[in-house]
Parts: structure tokens; sequence; C-alpha cells
């Protein structure tokens, strides 16, 4: 097999912002977006207070901007809480099939730059966009779900270290370096979704590790060279042991074919694969009308990677994480209320008896002939309702809205912005204009003041 790292560092040293297509860079405007608006939710969550507390008792102050806050840290602190921001109510952006949450590992990593230009931000960015998915390929993507690693944190550290890479101007024999030094990080363990706080700060772990790795390369300090290619104690032979890793993925369409366009928007508040299910669910309660009286028994058929991922029978109390990644739980709330964001994970949500009845009649099934489907049908869900009358209403998303064959719109990411971000702060229409007009900044620092100050809690806002 030919070696894949020294051709990927190479590729990204090369990137220029003419070199992407118009299309491309408008996406990735949108992506980060997307991801701002996370970030913004995230700021004032009790967890994320939690967590800003506690690092910056160990940190201290420094001048690195800590969004939603209106507190500053050291940068690495900084790229570490910002991260944990965005992923902070599972509303952010993931790959479907390298599941990683690309806008938490990017978005810190540009806002410690106040100095750079717009435009070599934006490169950067798509740089991350690009690579961090092509490492989740390497490793089959979901499979790493299925085995019990979190496959963001895992996958992540390279596409933060290269994006810092690439604003410190790294060459590629320097970011070979950095991709040495992030994959030595690398890590993540999938139990963080049944009730820790540190599901959230899992992605934040690889952004802050993959930032360190390009600061150390900058620094003269080496990492390990073809980290990709080492058959022993190589990135790949490790994590991918015995699961016959594909490294041709890590370079397959370099510059022709652009992963930043299949990266998913979300628009519910649960972990992707949870998509499906309350598609699935909302469609048939608009259609039959259906109220939780007429419902004897729920039936979610699902493959490997959703059903290890997103399924265990939940028992009180459950954690607003937990009820973020459970088939039940979603399923039940999309049935009852008719949406899933966050007003379904305040407390009295989470321990309410309309929920528990309804969750005490779910069946979740895993379904091999899902499995063993074409790579795109992977994430199917099959959903059925057996109603008190005798009636059956069954549904099967095979791609959920957001998905690659019907992508959320670069309008509908818009929208999604000002629902969030409108409530939290006065500067939301400012903070969009400025990032979807990144690329003509002279410097960050603009929006970067814009996300420093404190913004109002969503959470308790939605309570």
């Amino acid at each position: 097999m030919n070696e894949v790292t020294v051709p990927l560092a190479e590729w990204v040293a090369g990137l220029t912002f003419d070199a992407i297509p118009e299309r491309v860079r408008t996406r990735a405007k949108h992506l980060l977006l997307d991801g701002v608006a996370c970030g913004l939710v995230g700021a004032q969550l009790p967890w994320s207070r939690v967590a800003t507390d506690a690092v910056l008792g160990v940190e201290g102050r420094g001048d690195a901007v800590i969004i939603g806050t209106g507190k500053t840290t050291s940068a690495p602190a900084a790229v570490l809480l910002n991260s944990t921001f965005v992923q902070g109510f599972e509303l952010d952006d993931f790959h479907p099939l390298a599941p990683l949450h690309s806008s938490s590992l990017l978005l810190p990593v540009l806002l410690t730059s106040r100095e750079a230009t717009g435009a070599a931000a934006l490169t950067a960015a798509v740089a991350g966009f690009e690579v961090g998915p092509r490492v989740g390929s390497a490793l089959h993507g979901s499979q790493m779900l299925s085995r019990g690693w979190h496959s963001g944190a895992v996958f992540g550290p390279h596409p933060a270290a290269m994006a810092a890479g690439k604003l410190r101007g790294l060459d590629a024999g320097s970011l070979e370096d950095a991709l040495g030094l992030a994959g030595t990080q690398a890590g993540g363990l999938m139990a963080a979704q049944y009730e820790a706080m540190s599901k959230r700060m899992q992605h934040g772990f690889a952004a802050r590790n993959g930032f360190y790795a390009a600061a150390l390369a900058a620094g003269g300090y080496t990492g390990i060279k073809r980290v990709f290619d080492r058959p022993y104690g190589g990135y790949l032979s490790v994590f991918g042991e015995g699961h016959d890793p594909d490294p041709g993925q890590i370079i397959a369409g370099l510059g022709e074919f652009w992963h930043t366009d299949v990266i998913m928007v979300k628009s519910f508040a649960a972990q992707g694969g949870l998509h499906g299910v309350i598609q699935a669910a909302l469609e048939l309660r608009a259609e039959h009308e259906v109220t939780a009286a007429m419902v004897r028994q729920i039936d979610i058929r699902v493959g490997h990677a959703v059903y290890h991922h997103g399924w265990w029978p939940p028992s009180r109390p459950l954690t607003p994480v937990g009820a973020q990644m459970n088939l039940g739980y979603a399923a039940v709330v999309a049935l009852l209320d008719g949406t899933v964001m966050p007003p379904q994970f305040t407390d009295a949500r989470l321990d309410a008896d309309d929920v528990w009845d309804l969750l005490s009649r779910v069946d979740v099934q895993l379904d091999e002939t899902i499995e063993k489907a074409p790579l795109n049908e992977r994430f199917a869900t099959e959903l059925t309702l057996t109603m008190v009358d005798g009636r059956v209403l069954h549904r099967r998303v095979v791609q959920p809205h957001g998905a690659p064959d019907d992508p959320v719109t670069n309008e509908e990411i818009v929208a999604k912005f000002h629902t969030l971000v409108d409530p939290l702060t006065p500067r939301a229409d400012a903070i969009a204009d400025a990032v979807l007009r990144l690329d003509s900044f002279d410097h960050l620092g603009e929006l970067v003041d814009l996300l420093a100050a404190p913004v109002r809690g969503a959470f308790e806002e939605a309570a």
C-alpha cells in the first residue's frame, strides 16, 4: 500500500483559498455559523459553567476569549472550553459516515488567532473539515462507535492540528510532525454517553490536543513520522487492530471530492443516530394525529452503530446527556411534544410521568439486514407503532433530513442560528453577518470580540 501521511501533509501545506471551490467556501462559512450558534447555546449551560469554573481554577485567566462568558484564559484552555460549549447540547454538526463533530474541533482553534485574516482562517477550517472525515473513514467510521470508542474524539486531534498548523504557516514536514503528535493523543470512551458531563468535553480534549500538536511542531518538537503508515504502533495499526483499516481513504480524492459538502447539520438536539427515529416519529404523529393513549407498542429497528451508541433500557433519573443519546427517549418525546429541542431535556421533562409511561412500551432491536445494507443505508431506522385499535403504523427513514441526499440548506442554517441565538444576545445579527463575511476580514479580532461578551442561559430560558 502506498503511504498516505506525507501526501496528506503536503496537500494541507499546499492548500490555498483560491483552490477551494466557491460553493465549498460558502458551505464552510455556514458550518462555522452553525458551530457559533451551538457554542453560544452551550456557553451558559449548567455543566458548561461547572467546566468553566474547574478549568479556570487550573489555568488562570490569560487573554484568549471563552465565548459567551466575558471571561478569558490561556489559549489551550479556551480551545478546550469553547469546543465543550459547541458540543454542549448535541445541536452541532456531524459527519454521517465518519462520525465526528467538526465545528467543535475547528472553530475554537480559529478563535485563538485574532491576527489571522478571514481568508486564512477559512482555508484552515476547510483543511480541517476535509482531514477529519478522511482519518475516520480509514477506520471505517461508525465501526468505531460499535466498538465503544467515542469516534470523534479519536478522529478529532488531526483536523484540529491541521487547522492550527495551517494558521501557523507550517510546512509539510512540520505538519507531518503535527499529525504524529495528534495521533499519539487520540482517544475517548463512549461510555461517557450514559450520564457523564465529560461526554460534552471529549471533543474539547481532541481540539486542545490538536492545537498543542501544531504548537509543538511549530516550535521544532518532532512527532511520529508516517503516523498513519507505521505497521507497529502507528495510528491506524493500533486503533484499527483486527478491523482491516483502509489507509487509502485518507488521501482519496483530495482536492476533488470535498467532505465539507457531506457534513450534516442537525435539526434536533440529539445525537445524530437518533435523527432517523425522531423524523419517523414526527411524520407519523403529523399524518395520524398520534397521541400517547393511542399507542400500545413502539418498535424500533436499527443497525449496529445506532444500536450500540443509542440504546440501553433507560431508568430514572435520566440525565440530559443520557436522554440525548437514547433512542427510546427521543422517539417518545417526539411523539408527545412534536419536537426534540432544549425544552425536552429540562429536569421536569426528563422525569415526567407521561414520558416514562410511554417509554415502558418501547422495544429496540438490532437489525442485521440494516447492517448488511449498502454503506449509505446503514443508519436507516425502522419505526413501527402498534395502536390500541389494532392499526399498525410504519415508517422507514434511510437518511434523515440533513443527510447528503437531503441536506439542510444554507438558508435553514441561518434560520436555525437565529432561532437559537436571537433569544440569547442582541448581537445575533452582527455575529451572523461577521461569520458569513469571514473571508473579507483583515483579521479575526472583530468576530472574536463579538463572541466574547456574556450571553443569557439558553437552558434556563427553555425551562
